[in-house]
């Protein structure tokens, strides 16, 4: 059983990532520089048709989509995540494609609006998302004990979320006001209790994060990521 991981510094690499050490599974990285476009390069295309970050090779077959390597990852290794039988696995299915459907589809809106209208469009298109997402922050809030595992035990949802919750707060700019975890008491808490993890300090040292990167993030050094 290999993995390589192809990615780039706070993209949606970093989720796998962590879900990768807290599994504590071997893998090797390649980081996607998307200075040069290399998420859009020939050999890249190979592997991910899409031409988005992340890519994770499992025995030399690729996978892509956050959210389907990650369940693929829970349910190879029999953690992070209910198991079939589990009654728990529909309510924890409903959020995470909740997380990746909703949540995460509105930021790319927020950090891409030019892709989706024009210059004059930009700025309600993305006070639409800012909207949306707190409203969807504040039902994730309330919501956070139908995913959770048991204690001590982060769910591929915990590691999906947090991250989410870190881009809000830097992208598109650190001058934002629509965001703050702190509003989120259960949410926050969580980042907290993540931030505590193993994988967490190992994610830290691989792409240069902050020493609280979920509860009070900043920039990564090296500053190559720009989220998504």
């Amino acid at each position: 059983m290999t993995y390589r991981l192809f990615y780039a510094p706070d993209n949606a690499s970093l989720i796998v990532r962590l879900t990768l050490e807290e599994l504590q599974q071997p893998y090797e990285t390649q980081l996607v520089d998307r200075a040069v476009g290399g998420q859009k390069h020939p050999d890249y295309l190979q592997h991910n048709p899409v031409g988005k970050i992340p890519t994770l090779l499992i025995d030399d077959e690729p996978v892509f989509e956050t959210a389907a390597i990650l369940l693929h990852l829970a349910e190879r290794h029999k953690a992070m995540a209910p198991a079939l039988a589990d009654p728990a696995r529909a309510a924890f299915l409903k959020w995470l494609f909740f997380v990746t459907n909703t949540l995460h589809a509105d930021f790319r809106l927020l950090v891409y609006p030019h892709k989706h209208t024009n210059d004059a469009g930009c700025a309600d298109l993305q006070r639409g998302a800012e909207q949306r997402m707190a409203h969807a922050f504040s039902i994730l809030d309330d919501a956070a004990q139908e995913w959770s595992g048991s204690v001590g035990a982060p769910t591929i949802i915990d590691y999906y979320l947090v991250t989410m919750m870190r881009w809000c707060a830097l992208y598109p700019s650190k001058d934002q006001t629509w965001f703050d975890i702190t509003a989120y008491p259960t949410l926050h808490a969580l980042a907290r209790f993540i931030e505590t993890r193993p994988a967490v300090r190992a994610a830290i040292q691989a792409e240069g994060l902050n020493e609280t990167p979920f509860s009070l993030p900043d920039y990564a050094n090296p500053p190559e990521g720009t989220a998504i």
